[in-house]
């Protein structure tokens, strides 16, 4: 259309990663062995309902028979522990079943470096900027972007474009949860939400009138994307008609007045988010996507977005992905500066905001062990339409909607103590950081990298990357007992990865294989990354998330430039 040039969050279904159990003698001792894993990792990460999925994949790698006896179901049915993920709310529950104990000897499987690489690298991309685009120097010298999936499928998204009829570049990743439809949706659309909140009154003008006039549109987006980010073929007519409803109402209500990025950054999302849920309230002729504008609404995404602009740097963050800016010291060390905000319960200003637009006798169910409602991880996300529209609205449209969602217990299902929706925001908290030549790069991930590397230990690794300079600290053994022999053998692991520091092409793959592979000392372990690697898709969710990472790399010569013309 456009173009120049594709559960964690709550306690329902499918759940997470992190799962409380009470009773762990009822496990089977093969499973807790199962890919030689610690088992005092694997205990809390299993849940009642998929044990039988479990053990029946691993069980046929062992060619080991099992029976299995039905069980009755949990209680509540939505309610599988404290972990982070439910699953789709299109998919039905599994059935419970009771495991009997068989003895088996696992065997052990370990995927060999160039197989490790090939996993690793398969969703990389990259891109360098040209300096010089026509119009402006640029201060970015290019982007590295991977993704590591957990889920099947992975319900991560990212996106990277030019805007060509202003200034900028924007990139975003995006964390879905009950599915993956919510991201992908938001992954495809808000950048030209954002766009088309930057254009300038003449140019909207210039566009609509193209479109009464049936001429080619000016492209305002030049896409970068890996040939796994697909766009929906089928929906982009729908998607048009709401993105030129917006621009039409922009016109509409024109004042004079220039919208800066920041106005337009949160324009953007709050649209989108609406249009999101108007969508699905309004429906669609075409089965198909009256199905898919529900799998939309009724599924969520959390998103984390940058627009930079010569050295103006904006960061539009709605959930728990993060942006960190990587930043060289005089002397030559890494740090880290924080570019976004949780909107979790760990942050004590998001649950004094939520408590203060409901009503006092909710206070303490509104945000219940630490989730919203008792349920949703992250206090902001787009689609999530269980936590935001009325109870009647919820009942009429699944019931007028297609039989697989009315079907469906999740979707009928009201979350507890549901008084005074709506309860989440899709509004983004925007910070600005004016860009300086010590100012490296920027890291936009999703929160599967976070849950395993502390923001220090990020920066580090990938400012060493990106110059080559290995800063060596003393090796640290914590509270272990190392004998002169272990010791010299982290030793000449260090020594080997710093010669091996460069295999990796892209900063993104070189971030994810030390935060699969990272050991005890903080050193690359290859037998725990292909152990890792290796997991089934039934165990692979349980032991991390799905992984989106985007690493910016700045100019600093034009950045220094720009600040010494502003002197």
């Amino acid at each position: 259309m456009f173009a120049a040039g594709c559960d964690r969050r709550l306690c329902v279904c499918r759940g997470p990663r992190r799962v409380g159990i009470s009773d762990r003698s009822c496990y089977p001792a093969f499973l807790l062995d199962a890919m030689s894993v610690p088992s005092q990792l694997l205990y809390p990460l299993i849940r009642h309902c998929d044990l039988g999925r479990i053990c029946r994949s691993i069980c046929s790698c062992h060619h080991k028979h099992l029976c299995c006896l039905p069980s009755q179901p949990p209680a509540n049915p939505f309610w599988y522990g404290c972990g982070k993920r439910f699953a789709s709310a299109f998919h039905h529950p599994k059935e419970c079943i009771q495991i009997r104990k068989y003895v088996t000897t696992p065997q052990r499987f370990y995927l060999t470096p160039p197989q490790v690489n090939s996993i690793l690298k398969a969703n990389e991309y990259n891109f360098k900027v040209p300096e010089f685009d026509g119009k402006n120097l640029s201060s970015i010298l290019g982007f590295d972007s991977n993704q590591l999936p957990a889920n099947a499928p992975i319900e991560d998204r990212r996106s990277a474009a030019t805007c060509l009829q202003t200034r900028g570049m924007l990139l975003g990743v995006f964390d879905g949860h009950a599915g993956c439809a919510c991201a992908q949706a938001v992954s495809e659309r808000l950048f030209y939400y954002i766009a088309v909140s930057l254009l300038p009154h003449e140019t909207l003008l210039e566009i609509e009138n193209a479109v009464e006039s049936g001429r080619a549109l000016l492209p305002i987006l030049q896409w970068h994307k890996h040939p796994n980010d697909y766009f929906s073929k089928e929906a982009s007519k729908l998607y048009f008609n709401s993105l030129r409803t917006y621009w039409q109402e922009l016109i509409d209500l024109y004042t004079g007045e220039t919208t800066d990025v920041r106005e337009a950054l949160i324009n953007a999302f709050k649209r989108l988010d609406n249009d999101l849920s108007l969508e699905a309230q309004v429906g669609n002729p075409n089965s198909f996507l009256n199905y898919w504008v529900l799998r939309v609404a009724f599924s969520g995404a959390t998103a984390c977005v940058a627009h930079i602009d010569g050295v103006d740097l904006h960061v539009a963050n709605t959930g728990d992905s993060r942006a960190l800016l990587g930043v060289q010291e005089e002397d030559g060390s890494w740090s880290a500066v924080t570019m976004s905000h949780d909107h979790n319960a760990q942050n004590e200003s998001e649950i004094k905001r939520i408590k203060s637009e409901h009503p006092k006798e909710e206070e303490k169910s509104v945000v219940k062990q630490e989730r919203l409602l008792g349920l949703l991880m992250p206090f902001r996300a787009f689609g999530d339409v269980k936590f935001k529209w009325s109870i009647d609205l919820q009942k009429r449209v699944v019931e007028s909607g297609p039989d697989q969602l009315n079907d469906n217990e999740y979707t009928k299902f009201i979350p507890p103590n549901y008084h005074s929706p709506p309860y989440l925001t899709a509004k983004p908290e925007v910070i600005y950081h004016k860009l300086r030549p010590k100012d490296k790069f920027l890291i936009l991930a999703t929160d599967g990298l976070w849950e395993t590397m502390h923001r220090q230990d990020v920066v580090k690794i990938v400012g060493e990357y990106l110059t080559g300079v290995h800063h060596q600290q003393p090796i640290a053994v914590g509270g272990y007992k190392v004998t002169l022999g272990q010791m010299q053998g982290l030793l000449m692991e260090r020594r080997a990865r710093i010669s091996s520091a460069f295999e990796d092409q892209n900063a993104a793959t070189h971030l994810i294989r030390h935060a699969v592979g990272n050991n005890e000392f903080g050193a690359v372990d290859h037998e725990r990354l292909s152990k890792m690697l290796s997991l089934p898709e039934e165990l692979a969710r349980m032991y991390r998330d799905d992984i989106t990472i985007i690493v910016v790399q700045f100019n600093s010569h034009v950045i220094g430039s720009c600040q010494n013309q502003e002197q």
